[in-house]
């Protein structure tokens, strides 16, 4: 194998990314959004339909995670959702990571809520 062969399937993420609009999208087609945020940024505001488990918590609670769909993880920014993402990928998961987290959400317009259904807001 070539060299720079080798090195792209080494460094390849096992899992892939999606914008906000994407994420809707595969939401739309059954795809779960699995927030792994603290407890009190996921209280300031969620994405509807959103599960929450925070990324620190995620390993001891794999058999919450649905197995026969796909999963979009989300964080603040990205960095938590790509452990999260890398992690499920490890466990045979079909894993997609959104790209520049809740920030990005947002900034594309789509709205947070908090519990009762009530506007959210980024903590």
């Amino acid at each position: 194998m070539p060299v720079a062969a080798l090195l792209t399937n080494l460094f390849r993420k096992p899992y892939r990314t999606v914008n906000p609009q994407q994420a809707t999208a595969l939401m739309a087609a059954g795809a779960v959004l699995l927030d792994v945020r603290e407890p009190a940024e996921w209280q300031a505001g969620h994405a509807r339909r959103a599960r929450h488990i925070p990324l620190g918590q995620l390993a001891a609670r794999l058999a919450e995670v649905p197995t026969g769909r796909p999963v979009i993880t989300v964080c603040r920014s990205g960095a938590r959702s790509r452990q999260a993402a890398a992690l499920l990928a490890r466990d045979g998961r079909q894993v997609h990571d959104l790209i520049g987290g809740m920030r990005a959400w947002t900034s594309a317009g789509l709205p947070l809520q908090v519990k009762g259904g009530r506007p959210g807001r980024l903590a």
